[in-house]
């Protein structure tokens, strides 16, 4: 097999690199290939494969050991397809089944050794932005627009402009959950579906005001179930280009006139479909009646292609995290200056240590510590008491575009215990990073936070660090601590904190 492992641009003469997005879906697993050719993804390969992940999931949100395995048995598959991949060329994204699952990490755990590449848990909002993002990049239209795509077990609506959302919202039901809930024997009624659609329509309420408020002047519709219900518009003459309200009214009296499933025999209705199509029309109708739309286009670039739009973004070096960062700062009162003495202190400190503490599982643990020096402080808008806690309460419920689920819980991490004691029982259970990669990049952010306690340029000397397993050893210059008491006080008291992260940090007597 060809060697995946080398660069993703394909400027200065460099050959173009493939990339690969994989999407858990509640529904579906899918894998596409793409190649990075000026500045645009080509689609090289698209593979699908029906899981009904969400089917497995029971009241208590404990995912069944037979949806587990039918997800295993598929990444099983995928795994030859992406064998030779960098792993910075693979972005595997979990929805909403496996977000919303309690036994998530059993899953996760034992994707792992199937298919040996992180799996990021998306938000609900971080997967509408993701659909936004692919619609935007594949279809050019001046004015607002709304996207909506019917996933297994949510169903995401984006609106917004040119490329930018300006409102994303994940509501909880999709063509998978909702057959689960009202058609789960497989029986069609005509008040079944009327309980369908009141379902949906209470789970949209809450965003319904603000939608209309802001507007748009097309519909745009994505993924599977959208194209099924177009296709089967379309093959009784129900529709034609655009999906109508019409259209879904006279497609919900043929199937309604059918008592299960199994005997669904309509036209554009693929055999596969059936479980589904009559709770996803539910969902459908249910968003045309509440949002008042009239017709809706069908877009085929979703998720998948806006996950990989971003990814040529990161690898061209134009990070949506660091919009994200910088956005949220730039609406509180941050310290700039100071926020960069630390992120140069964290650099420094990770440089020396480079060798021995090499944060594999957090391969991008520069940038990490580059966003929480920007951000520890922005707790002191609220109150300067406890500033850091609430600095990770706000970036844990900020919406942070480019984020996953776990990066940004690190991150949160990093700001709750930057300082004072560390508590293991706040921490939250990862996935993709090993604990003692955790606790390492813990204990460098807050020793270059302490360090630079006095907030002044060229306050420290020339540092010597170095690491030796799980020992820290600080070296400053000759007599450079005689008259820093406070400083050498806080770092007696920061080795008693640090070995609440099994680090033993050992500094240089003041002579």
């Amino acid at each position: 097999m060809a060697d995946n492992t080398g660069t993703a641009h394909s400027g200065n003469g460099l050959e173009p690199q493939t990339i690969a997005v994989v999407d858990l879906g509640s529904n579906s697993f899918h894998l596409v290939l793409a190649r990075i050719v000026e500045q645009d993804v080509q689609i090289l390969l698209r593979e699908k494969i029906k899981v009904r992940l969400a089917k497995g999931l029971d009241d208590d949100l404990i995912l069944n050991e037979e949806a587990m395995e039918r997800g295993l048995q598929t990444l099983e598959i995928f795994s030859h397809t992406l064998n030779g991949f960098h792993p910075d060329h693979v972005n595997i994204l979990a929805t909403y089944t496996l977000r919303t699952a309690k036994n998530r990490n059993e899953f996760i755990n034992r994707a792992k050794l199937v298919l040996p590449y992180p799996i990021k848990l998306v938000s609900g909002q971080e997967e509408a932005r993701l659909i936004y993002n692919g619609v935007a990049h594949s279809m050019h239209f001046p004015d607002k627009r709304l996207v909506i795509d019917i996933g297994g077990g949510s169903t995401e609506f984006a609106l917004g402009q040119h490329f930018e959302p300006l409102a994303l919202s994940s509501r909880n039901v999709g063509c998978v959950n909702l057959t689960q809930q009202f058609f789960a024997d497989g029986k069609i009624s005509e008040k079944r579906f009327d309980k369908a659609v009141l379902k949906v329509e209470r789970e949209l309420q809450p965003i319904v005001k603000r939608y209309r408020q802001i507007g748009w002047q097309a519909c745009i519709g994505t993924s599977g179930t959208a194209s099924a219900l177009l296709e089967a518009g379309r093959a009784n003459e129900l529709c034609e280009e655009t999906l109508t309200h019409k259209a879904l009214k006279k497609l919900k009296k043929k199937l309604l006139a059918y008592e299960d499933f199994e005997s669904i025999d309509l036209a554009g209705i693929s055999e596969d479909r059936k479980g589904v199509i009559v709770s996803g029309l539910a969902v459908m109708l249910g968003a045309f009646e509440m949002l008042q739309i009239d017709e809706l286009e069908y877009n085929d670039k979703a998720l998948r292609e806006g996950a990989l739009y971003e990814m040529e973004d990161q690898l061209e070096h134009d990070d949506i995290r660091e919009r994200s960062v910088d956005s949220l700062i730039s609406r509180m009162s941050v310290d700039l200056q100071h926020s960069e003495r630390v992120h140069q202190t964290s650099q420094i400190l990770c440089q020396q240590i480079n060798d021995n503490w090499t944060l594999k599982s957090i391969p991008d643990s520069k940038k990490v510590l580059h966003w929480a020096a920007k951000l520890h402080e922005i707790g002191l808008h609220i109150n300067s008491s406890g500033a850091n806690k609430h600095s990770a309460y706000i970036v844990a419920n900020s919406g942070l575009p480019g984020f996953s689920q776990e990066k940004q819980q690190l991150l949160t991490l990093l700001l709750r215990f930057h300082r004072k004691k560390i508590k293991h029982e706040e921490f939250a259970d990862f996935t993709l990073f090993k604990v003692k990669d955790v606790y390492r990049i813990l204990a460098i952010f807050r020793l270059a936070v302490l360090l630079n306690q006095k907030r002044q340029d060229d306050f420290l000397p020339e540092l010597i660090v170095n690491a030796d397993k799980e020992q820290l050893n600080l070296t400053f210059a000759d007599n450079w601590m005689d008259d820093k008491s406070l400083l050498y006080a806080n770092l007696l008291a920061e080795q008693e904190h640090l070995r609440a992260l099994d680090i033993e940090l050992r500094i240089n007597e003041p002579c």
